[in-house]
């Protein structure tokens, strides 16, 4: 007599303690390499070289839709990603060793392989730091052996069908089981846990950053006139604080940088290489300037701006003593993490406040934005000019070498956009009617503003009040007061000119490959 056919929610119960065992030897594996990488250094954390790795080899599409999706929350992301790609591989990989434990092994000694290469393929990895990923791989397998021990093999497909699960060969061992994988999951916990625990205890940069008092600039900031604040309730703070300051990178992980141990080397087509410490900038004649920063990645009205006080030290003066050959045309800038942005020299060799920048707002750069030291450069986007945790400077030309991004198709040199946005009333807010008062902001970094205009519904496009301008290379607020805003749907656009009389461009574009383009507009209701 034939078997009755076996359902595939029948077939999937089956599998589910197997399932299980392979996601909680999985978090054992992650757990103790973590735990282990802690105390070595930043590229030997086996989920953080992988998502590195992730982040690397995905499509340049798919980068631009994670970054105008998620926007600063791209990181977080692509972690719950990550996570939920390895709980959906463990499962299977606990599945094929409950029926083949040979095959299920070497599936994870192969992923151990890969996730080591992955480490040592990271910027300042050293052979040991592949340790922490064999030491959790190996407890990882020996967890999975453990769990699926206590498991029965497979049911036949009649057990299947009359039982729906493996429940009743399971009796004797599920309490046993289910024990023994949840003081695993707690293990893999407390370790987890404590991996963050030692990892922040050993972070020295941070205990530094605290700690160090900055000097005096020896030419401070001019200070800010009145009226840069657009008298608006809810327009957004003229200088942005360092929380609320967009962040947008390619590090997974804040690399923890020693500023005793740091050096930025000088070098390429020049008469002289040298080196610069950390404290060879302490001692140096620093500058203040404000500067407005824009990702590239920012839609037409996007948050991806931000304006800040910076600190440090001129590019120019620090180029001047290489002395870059007459055909060099570029700047190739590396991080300590990899990262790489190509800046035209002509940029860095003018009289724009272009610096290498220790201090945002009166205090040490926040780690996440460059500790100890970044670049800072007015009129272009980030992603060619503001590398953080900068080490080495390459005197080059764009004919003989591409950055990260530009090796991706982006542009090689890219200056900032015209730009002007919307921020009060947000977009799908309901306001009273009546008299109305509408703000936003508009930049053109080293350019400058001259005019914003605004237009309610197809009415005719009226000047907009300007705050006072810091400098060309800050955006500046507008507002506008309308007495009278009926009731009902209503459309509001407005447009900016820089300061040379140039009005930005209505033409939709998207960031890629140059900026995005277009006059922002939103909707709102009034009544």
């Amino acid at each position: 007599m034939a078997a009755p056919p076996v359902s595939k929610a029948a077939v999937v119960t089956a599998w589910m303690p197997a399932m299980l065992a392979g996601i909680v030897s999985a978090a054992v594996l992650f757990a103790v390499a973590e735990l282990a990488a802690a105390f070595f250094g930043p590229a030997a954390s086996p989920f953080g070289s992988v998502g590195a790795a992730v982040v690397e080899l995905s499509p340049t599409g798919l980068t631009e839709f994670a970054i105008s999706t998620f926007g600063t929350a791209d990181k977080l992301v692509l972690f719950i990603a990550m996570g939920i790609a390895a709980a959906v591989l463990a499962a299977g990989i606990g599945v094929l060793a409950l029926r083949n434990w040979t095959a299920g092994a070497l599936v994870v000694a192969a992923l151990g392989t890969g996730m080591a290469v992955c480490v040592l393929t990271r910027a300042g990895a050293v052979p040991a730091d592949a340790i922490p990923t064999a030491l959790g791989t190996a407890v990882g397998l020996f967890c999975l052996r453990w769990l699926i021990r206590l498991l029965p093999g497979p049911a036949p497909a009649t057990d299947v069908a009359e039982s729906g699960t493996t429940s009743q060969r399971m009796d004797p061992d599920r309490r046993r089981f289910l024990a023994t994988a949840g003081l695993m999951a707690g293990a893999a916990v407390v370790m987890g846990i404590a991996a963050g625990a030692v990892s922040a205890a050993r972070n020295g940069a941070r205990q530094v950053r605290e700690a160090l008092g900055l000097p005096a600039p020896a030419r401070p900031a001019k200070p800010l006139p009145k009226g840069v604040q657009a008298p608006v309730d809810g327009a957004i703070p003229f200088v942005t604080p360092n929380t609320e300051f967009y962040r947008i990178d390619t590090a997974l992980f804040v690399p923890s940088v020693d500023p005793a141990q740091w050096k930025l080397r000088v070098h390429g087509l020049v008469e002289e290489d040298f080196s610069i410490g950390f404290q060879d900038l302490l001692e140096a004649d620093l500058v203040e300037s404000y500067t407005t920063l824009t990702c590239v990645s920012n839609e037409v009205g996007g948050g991806l701006a931000g304006n800040a006080r910076w600190l440090g030290y001129p590019l120019r003066k620090l180029l001047a003593r290489a002395r870059p050959l007459p055909e060099a045309d570029m700047v190739l800038s590396t991080s300590v993490d990899g990262f790489t942005a190509s800046t035209p020299l002509a940029v860095l060799t003018d009289a724009r406040n272009a610096l290498l920048a220790i201090g945002m707002n009166g205090e040490p750069l926040p780690l996440e934005h460059g500790f100890p030291v970044r670049m800072v450069v007015p009129g272009l986007y980030g992603y060619v000019s503001a590398t953080k945790w900068v080490v080495d400077l390459e005197i080059t030309r764009f004919a003989d070498k591409t950055a990260y991004w530009t090796s991706r198709g982006w542009s090689d040199h890219g200056p900032i956009k015209t730009a002007s946005r919307i921020d009060v009333p947000r977009d799908g807010s309901r306001i009273a009617a009546g008299r109305t008062a509408f703000a936003g902001t508009a930049w053109a970094q080293h350019r400058g503003i001259s005019k914003v205009q605004v237009q309610l519904d197809d009415g005719d496009w009226v000047d907009a009040e300007l705050a006072a301008e810091a400098s060309v290379d800050t955006w500046r607020q507008w507002y506008w007061v309308l007495d009278g805003v009926s009731a009902g749907q209503h459309r509001l656009r407005v447009r900016a000119w820089d300061g040379d009389g140039t009005l930005q461009t209505e033409t939709p574009a998207p960031p890629a490959p140059d900026g995005a383009s277009g006059w922002h507009s939103i909707e709102f209701t009034a009544g």
